[in-house]
């Protein structure tokens, strides 16, 4: 696989294998290091860094969800790549979920996309289920926010080194400016009705940056969308109970 040449990935499997495109959340790659490392043992899985995160560069012709999606739809195009699993955390579900739509409305894309798989993905504005203002949360906050277990979620302010420390911040400069406010695009939710390939929603029963209800109701408004909730597990349910989630992800793959 070309299309992600120069480009820090994470990836697992043999390349001639379908591709599995696995996009990551605030938190940068290693949060969705699990997913590769399970999906490559069936799929060719890819992760990459998302511009603007870890130390990368952020081009001025990314602005938006929307700009990051179509950037890496035409990448899958110039590498020649059909029927790719998307399959995103958090906000890599949002991007997930915005490619399916764009890719449902061009032709250029047809066929470029097999399947999404969203787990606990941000981006739909639901009445009474807003997403959580993670930026206004202190470290122990947002590990209860998005942990069933918050101990297993909190480090130490004080632990981090410098290095880490910069990243981490200029990590939440670029997903403020790609998401701009409330993580929603008030317009997604309406859209979603476009897409057609299968699609499987994900989620931790204690997710509190986005509830199971708010899960529920973007699966509702994607046509024939599965919802699968997985017990004692927060944002990241790949992270906190890896065989429920494997549980819910395998067969539907199998099936696709």
């Amino acid at each position: 696989m070309t299309l992600l040449e120069g480009v820090p990935v994470l990836q697992a499997g043999d390349p001639a294998s379908r591709t599995a495109l696995v996009l990551h959340g605030g938190g940068g790659p290693q949060t969705v290091a699990p997913i590769v490392g399970h999906l490559g043992a069936t799929l060719h899985a890819v992760a990459p860094t998302h511009p603007g995160w870890d130390g990368t560069p952020l081009p001025a012709s990314i602005a938006s969800v929307a700009d990051l999606a179509a950037g890496y739809l035409d990448r899958l195009v110039d590498g020649g790549e059909r029927d790719v699993v998307l399959i995103g955390s958090s906000i890599g579900g949002w991007i997930a979920l915005e490619m399916a739509v764009q890719a449902a409305a061009d032709e250029r894309y047809a066929g470029v996309i097999g399947a999404v798989v969203d787990i606990d993905g941000v981006g739909a504005v639901i009445e009474g289920e807003p997403v959580a203002d993670f930026f206004a949360l202190d470290a122990r906050g947002l590990a209860e926010a998005a942990w069933h277990d918050p101990d297993r979620g909190y480090r130490d302010p004080a632990s981090l080194t410098d290095a880490e420390r910069a990243i981490q911040q200029s990590n939440g400069r670029t997903m403020a400016a790609i998401t701009g406010d409330g993580m929603g695009d008030p317009g997604l939710l309406e859209r979603l009705g476009a897409v057609r390939v299968p699609t499987l929603m994900v989620w931790g029963a204690s997710d509190r940056i986005v509830t199971p209800d708010y899960g529920r109701a973007v699966a509702r408004a994607v046509p024939g969308a599965r919802f699968v909730e997985i017990p004692e597990a927060g944002h990241l349910p790949h992270q906190e109970a890896p065989d429920a989630t494997w549980a819910a992800i395998d067969p539907f793959l199998a099936r696709g």
